[in-house]
């Protein structure tokens, strides 16, 4: 591979980076949608809000495992019984854990 090949593979996956980044980013506010959808039958998903108590609320799993990011995405990869396995896709449960570091920083 030529010096040339090399410095343009380099530009290439510096600049793909970023996007790789900000995709593993998630989006809070799909997070926060899908989490309204699927989650408040056992869960209190919005600081404050209605619900049930027959599970940890958002906010408090937030404040327990906040910065933990493996920790949440392997508690949504694999739930356990009684939650249900949703088969949630890699960028709903970026968008989740977006959503639960959203509560963290309020």
């Amino acid at each position: 591979m030529t010096a040339r090949a090399i410095i343009m593979a380099a530009a290439i996956a510096a600049g793909l980076a970023p996007v790789d980044a900000a995709r593993a980013a998630g989006d809070a506010a799909a997070g926060h949608a899908l989490a309204r959808q699927w989650c408040t039958s056992c869960h209190i998903v919005e600081e404050g809000g209605p619900g049930p108590d027959t599970a940890p609320p958002f906010a408090a799993i937030a404040r327990l495992h906040a910065g933990d990011r493996s920790w949440l995405r392997a508690w949504l990869s694999s739930p356990h019984p009684p939650m249900p396995n949703f088969n949630l896709a890699r960028e709903q449960i970026d968008d989740i854990i977006a959503y639960l570091d959203s509560l963290t920083a309020r």
